[in-house]
């Protein structure tokens, strides 16, 4: 806008014009986040451990949740494509998780609490009445 007619407009027509300029880019970004909304807090899908040695599928078997090694690094020992962890948990809030699970494999239970947070999850698994625990980080896998 040439100096010429910025300098004749009125103040309050400059302002109308600079303020309707300035909320023009919050239409593309309010319509993109509404496109895609915060990814929920949910347990199910396929993720990575933070170790790089196995991958799992969490989703629904029966009333409980199961999670299945779909993959595991050659050379780990103990673990093998295919073992189960079946878990009887509740959501407790928003992301957060907490119950027992059951490893068929090594005929062992644990008390165990999960949490998702966006992309990540970390579960903590213990025995013996909480004296043994274990926690790991998975990274979700699209």
């Amino acid at each position: 806008m040439s100096d010429f007619i910025r300098s004749s407009m009125p103040k309050k027509a400059l302002f109308h014009r600079n303020r309707t300029k300035s909320f023009a880019w919050a239409i593309p970004v309010i319509l993109v986040g509404a496109a895609f909304p915060a990814e929920a807090a949910d347990i199910n899908g396929s993720s990575a451990r933070g170790d790089g040695n196995a991958r799992v599928r969490i989703a629904p078997c029966g009333a409980e949740i199961c999670a299945v090694n779909t993959w595991i690094k050659p050379g780990t020992p103990k673990e093998k494509e295919g073992d189960k962890l079946v878990m009887s948990i509740k959501e407790d809030s928003e992301g957060s998780y907490s119950g027992t699970a059951f490893d068929p494999q090594r005929d062992l239970s644990y008390k165990l609490t999960v949490r998702v947070d966006g992309a990540r999850m970390t579960t903590k698994g213990c025995v013996i009445a909480g004296l043994i625990c274990k926690g790991v980080v998975w990274t979700r896998m699209n």
